[in-house]
């Protein structure tokens, strides 16, 4: 296995490669999503409970389909104390980061006028964990506890059970109690979105969905977006390591790999500065893969998306980063600070040898909710801000709106809008007529 090793002036074809690669384009399956939304906005229990059956085997009820304490009880009982230990940790400092992030509400009191911006908490908010091998508890963790944060009244979570009628990863119950989920229920897949976005007797409609998902979830929330909001619609997961002569090529392979074992679409990318180093990770990564259970999915991933980029300069290297905007960027050089300014478009970006972006997706803190295929030239991680709405404030005296009002009735009445010049010259008895 020859991961494709090309030069930085071929990089348009490695871009359009990494962009290409969403599933979103299946007609066969929007219009499945469609008509599955469409039975549950419509029906409510009784399509929702109908689909949980059909496709996960399991039948409920409007009794069966919240998760009791009881079966949390069951799943902190089935985990082991380290990793509830390094749950507890990890949770610790996601809070503490994102509590950075929070705003107030403030007013700008000037003369004659009081401006400002008032912070709200949204409500409630619906969180989706896939079921099976796809459920991550770190995730659960990455999008509850921002909303947490930030305040939300309401965290609903919802992930897929199993043909027995329990949650098929019992750790994520575990997680989310962690984090500080209020309600979970057992149910998951495009339905499961339906059932968020409206509501049905049994599921109460959330005002913002996040969590990631299969082919039919990502196109659920995409068809929901206006009935509620969304985080992303996220696409398979990428990293993209800048390397200079300075790296240990056995370090950058790993850290490939570590992204590569995610999926056959996830796309595993250097770029260095160095063709010695490319090579010699090249080498590593033929040989680390044997070693790792995942090899037969790394195969797949660094076949289709693996890549070796060599470039002149390190500038060169920022610049193809530019270019990727990738979810996530290693700096992977002797000076990192130094090459950080160059960098303008990444989800998350890691400093130095010894931030691998495993600590990122575990325990540094910052969100690993990130925006993927060339989105982070506009995207940015999931935050606090994600969960709050932002209202203006504007309260005016009575000379100030004077000293403005001819301003106003000019501007509104170039663009023929004579009502809103009315609604100040009124004020004033200089009524439009």
């Amino acid at each position: 296995m020859m991961v494709p090793m090309i030069a930085g002036s071929d990089v348009d074809s490695l871009r359009r490669r990494v962009m290409n690669r969403s599933q979103l384009t299946d007609e066969a399956v929007s219009a499945r999503v469609k008509e599955i939304i469409a039975r549950v906005r419509a029906e409510g229990d009784k399509a929702l409970f109908e689909y949980t059956e059909r496709f996960d085997r399991c039948a409920l009820t409007a009794q069966t389909v919240q998760v009791s304490r009881e079966e949390i009880d069951a799943a902190y009982r089935a985990a082991s104390p380290e990793w509830l230990e390094a749950m507890r940790e990890a949770a610790k400092r996601i809070k503490a980061f994102h509590e950075k992030q929070k705003q107030q509400t403030w007013i700008d009191f000037q003369p004659g006028i009081a401006l400002g911006q008032k912070i709200t908490p949204l409500r409630r908010v619906g969180v989706y964990v896939p079921g099976g091998t796809a459920a991550y508890p770190s995730s659960v963790l990455m999008n509850v506890i921002p909303a947490k944060v930030a305040g939300v009244q309401e965290i609903v979570m919802v992930t897929p059970p199993g043909p027995g009628g329990t949650v098929s990863y019992p750790l994520a119950l575990a997680a989310a109690d962690i984090a500080g989920v209020d309600r979970i229920y057992k149910i998951g897949g495009a339905q499961a979105i339906a059932a968020l976005a409206f509501g049905t007797e049994s599921v109460p409609r959330v005002d913002k969905i996040t969590g990631p998902g299969n082919i039919y979830v990502a196109m659920a929330k995409r068809e929901v977006f206006g009935h509620v909001g969304i985080d992303m619609v996220a696409g398979p997961s990428e990293v993209l390591v800048v390397a200079d002569e300075s790296a240990d090529p056995s370090w950058a392979a790993a850290d490939l790999l570590s992204q590569a074992e995610h999926d056959p679409l996830a796309a595993a990318i250097l770029v260095t500065s160095s063709e010695k180093l490319a090579f010699a990770v090249q080498s590593e990564l033929e040989r680390q893969t044997e070693l790792l259970p995942r090899k037969d999915i790394i195969r797949k991933s660094l076949s289709a998306y693996g890549t070796i980029v060599t470039c002149e300069t390190l500038a060169d290297c920022a610049a193809i980063v530019d270019d990727i905007a990738p979810e996530h960027c290693e700096l992977y050089v002797k000076e990192p600070y130094a090459l950080l300014p160059l960098i303008h478009n990444a989800g998350a970006i890691f400093l130095g040898a010894y931030s691998p972006e495993p600590l990122g997706d575990y325990l540094a803190g910052p969100n690993h909710v990130l925006p993927t295929s060339g989105t982070a030239r506009f995207f940015s991680p999931l935050s606090v801000d994600d969960f709050v709405k932002k209202s203006s404030i504007i309260c005016c005296t009575r000379e100030e709106l004077s000293s403005v009002s001819e301003q106003v009735a000019l501007l509104a009445q170039k663009e023929g809008l004579d009502a809103h010049a009315n609604a100040v010259a009124i004020r004033f008895g200089r009524e439009i007529r």
